[in-house]
């Protein structure tokens, strides 16, 4: 069976969000399997505009689009004003971001970032980078790994899993998926690794916390929430008056981010008011956490925990 590279969730919305003109410059920070891309050059008609795409896995350019408007970046999107810059953009019409993480990485076994199959402790975005997962396990002590956990992870026995992961690796390193579940499950000594694509059996009240263990250490090893400050800030100051942003995000603490800063401006969703009391900020929301629906959900399960944001930056006359 052909692998699904990816099937980007709410689809329409997102792209109706993004209010796509003929002739605009688009910037879609997450290409994947293309889908949103796709989309974006449909609606804006057949000929004018421009449209960047980016991702900083090479696997994704594999789904690149044949067609003169479009431009592949292979890099990570918190350097969005970077290369814009290096292509002489000066602003644009539209900026999409799915943050979501793509099937193709859940379920390209040896990538490591999932706990279904036995594989090396991967899970990095990039391939180029350095450090796996496998040495952020390794390296952090045991107060920054509960901090991941609980963090990231939202998980309340984040300390207790942190203990057992430090107590396991003195005795011998966690370097595989199947020995980083048997450890948080169990603890003691590390079992030795299964052939990778194995499957691991784990029982179904068990996969909550496992699904958010790989989440955090996944979110840390990549710095994802690093990216989404700085892409946030580049987005501001390269989207064109009326301009819009639109946003999917899949867990608390990035949706949290993203709602502050098109309320506020600013990471800290400080609020700022005019002398008549009436919120100061560089945006208008649009779409304040759209989920997808119930037919959605049923065709394409991963979107359950999808949420859409749009903002549209303001244009001087409505402040």
């Amino acid at each position: 069976m052909e692998e699904v590279y990816h099937i980007p969730a709410m689809l329409e919305p997102t792209l109706d969000g993004l209010n796509i003109q003929p002739g605009g410059t688009y910037v879609d920070l997450t290409f994947g399997g293309g889908g949103h891309s796709r989309g974006i050059l449909e609606r804006m008609g057949a000929t004018g505009g421009r449209l960047f795409s980016f991702d900083q896995d090479m696997d994704a350019y594999a789904n690149r689009i044949d067609d003169p408007r479009w431009q592949f970046v292979h890099s990570n999107f918190r350097y969005l004003r970077n290369w814009m810059d290096y292509y002489g953009v000066m602003e644009v019409d539209g900026i999409l971001a799915d943050l979501g993480v793509s099937f193709h990485h859940f379920d390209s076994v040896e990538r490591g970032f999932s706990f279904r199959f036995a594989a090396p402790l991967d899970m990095r975005m990039n391939r180029q980078q350095k450090r796996r997962a496998a040495q952020l396990i390794a390296e952090e002590d045991e107060e920054s790994l509960a901090r991941v956990l609980y963090l990231y992870g939202e998980l309340k026995n984040g300390r207790r899993l942190a203990n057992r992961i430090c107590r396991s690796r003195a005795i011998r390193p966690i370097e595989t998926t199947d020995q980083l579940v048997a450890v948080v499950l169990r603890g003691g000594e590390p079992p030795m690794a299964l052939p990778t694509g194995t499957p691991i059996e784990v029982a179904p009240n068990e996969k909550k916390d496992l699904a958010r263990l790989f989440q955090a250490l996944r979110i840390e090893l990549n710095d994802e929430m690093g990216a989404l400050r700085e892409m946030l800030c580049a987005a501001r100051a390269l989207l064109r008056p009326g301009g819009r942003i639109a946003i999917l995000t899949y867990h608390s603490l990035e949706d949290r981010l993203v709602k502050n800063f098109f309320r506020s401006g600013n990471m800290e969703g400080e609020i700022e008011k005019d002398f008549y009391g009436n919120i100061v900020s560089p945006f208008r929301v649009i779409e304040k956490g759209r989920m997808a629906d119930a037919d959605e959900v049923e065709r394409n399960p991963r979107s359950r925990s999808a949420k859409l944001r749009v903002a549209a930056r303001v244009v001087p006359s409505e402040r």
